[in-house]
């Protein structure tokens, strides 16, 4: 909308824009918000802006120019504050509006274009009370300039307030779902753990008592060999039949290999007993290494024979702790690494094979490190990986934050870990990367929690 006004020197172009609704989003920018470009020389009346303000009620101000170039600013209540001032007509009214403007001087508050509205409006309501309502100045372009209503942009701060509100609860709400289904998973992997732990216990324990029993069996034929050494042509094919000779050496080492399968197989299941624990009532004395062993052999087939595992275990104290908690955290981290390696291990498979020395690699060091708070348990693990880059490290433990594919990560891992390894034991998880090299993840962790 153009209005143009002849005076007796030059044309003055007033530009405002149209009334529109306008869309807000949490990354929306001044340049999102209507504008207003009024545009007035200084050799300009003062006349020309009080009919500027009476042809467009909503116009905050106008932007002064001295031969096109951006002076400075006059709001729509200074204006009027000077001019209706006593003997404000005689001075100011027919007179350039330079004049009115030296004699008022007002300091604007310039933003470029690219500027968040909450950063804008926190800013802006920073100014001193007299300044609060004056129109704030946005530059969209290099020297063009134009005027934002304050009120339009408290409106919109309103407006992005709403917004972060319904994400927040949202967020919320997802991961209270998340937790839900953690705890109910957790209770079922228990359930399941325990139901197969019983008979699993009686098999492990009554194969020992097997290979006893066939011990005693084997010196029971040898015995009866001794006493009646007649040779016996059907008892002498019976154990041609059945090749005796190999079933005296074979069965003891099936059986003992039966033994060491089951063995292996109740040391899963007690892991993952252990590591259901997550809804524990009060801290307990944990041991930190096999938390880690535990969480290791649940991992077992995520472990490629490409991808190896060190382990530099220190002499660790127990830790007042809840170690199922811990077990989650350890997984975690371990997952996070996995799929790192992997991802990484891939993208550098041509470049392996032309004869580059790397080997994907994960790290697993404890040790007692001395603080100001005294002597604390120090768990890192790192690995050789693609590293993080500096712009995702600041948001690694943030909710829902994550790089990977969706399906393939919820960004609640990193999230969960730091609140356990923070709140529930007051101690820190940091994290220390450098990309293209490695990534290494730090859990401190005071003996003994203080309530």
């Amino acid at each position: 909308m153009f209005a143009v006004r002849e005076t007796s020197s030059e044309l003055s172009v007033l530009h405002i824009p149209e009334i529109c609704t306008w869309n807000i989003s949490l990354e929306s920018t001044l340049l999102d918000l209507p504008l207003y470009n009024c545009q007035i020389e200084l050799t300009q009346q003062a006349k020309e802006v009080a009919l500027a303000f009476e042809e467009n009620s909503l116009l905050p101000g106008v932007i002064l120019t001295e031969h096109g170039n951006f002076v400075g600013i006059l709001s729509r209540r200074l204006f009027f504050e000077k001019v209706n001032c006593r003997y404000g007509l005689e001075m100011f009214f027919k007179r350039p509006i330079e004049v009115l403007y030296k004699f008022s001087k007002p300091e604007p508050l310039v933003f470029p274009g690219s500027k968040l509205i909450v950063e804008a409006a926190q800013e802006t309501l920073e100014r001193s009370a007299e300044l609060i309502y004056e129109p704030v100045v946005v530059e969209v372009a290099p020297q063009t300039y134009k005027l934002l209503d304050v009120h339009q942009l408290i409106v919109a701060q309103s407006r992005i307030h709403q917004l972060t509100n319904k994400l927040l609860n949202k967020q919320t709400e997802a991961k209270l779902i998340q937790t839900e289904k953690m705890a109910s998973l957790g209770r079922m992997v228990a359930e399941v753990a325990h139901e197969i732990r019983n008979p699993l216990n009686c098999i492990w324990g009554n194969l020992t008592f097997l290979l006893s029993y066939f011990e005693d069996l084997l010196q029971l034929m040898s015995v009866y060999e001794e006493e009646y050494s007649e040779p016996c042509p059907r008892i002498d094919a019976l154990k041609e039949q059945i090749d005796f000779d190999f079933l005296q050496t074979d069965l003891p080492v099936t059986l003992e290999g039966m033994e060491l399968a089951a063995s292996q197989l109740l040391k899963i299941v007690n892991g993952l007993h252990h590591f259901s624990h997550m809804d524990e009532r009060k801290p307990v004395k944990t041991d930190i290494h096999e938390c880690v062993e535990m969480t290791l052999l649940i991992l077992k087939n995520r472990f490629k024979s490409s991808i190896e595992v060190v382990k530099n275990y220190g002499e660790l104290p127990l830790v007042s702790g809840y170690s199922g908690q811990l077990s989650q955290v350890f997984l975690n981290l371990l997952v996070n690494a996995l799929d790192a390696l992997t991802e990484y291990a891939a993208d550098r498979e041509i470049q392996t094979q032309c004869g580059e020395n790397w080997r994907p690699q994960i790290q697993i060091t404890t040790k007692v490190i001395e603080t100001e708070d005294g002597n604390r348990v120090a768990i890192c693990i790192a690995d050789n990986g693609p590293g993080i880059p500096p712009e995702n490290q600041q948001q690694i433990f943030d909710t829902f934050f994550t790089t990977k594919p969706a399906g393939k990560g919820t960004g609640m891992g990193l999230a969960i870990s730091h609140q356990i390894v923070t709140e529930k034991h007051g101690g820190q998880l940091s994290l220390r990367s450098q990309p293209g090299k490695n990534t290494e993840f730090e859990i401190i962790l005071p003996i003994v929690r203080k309530i």
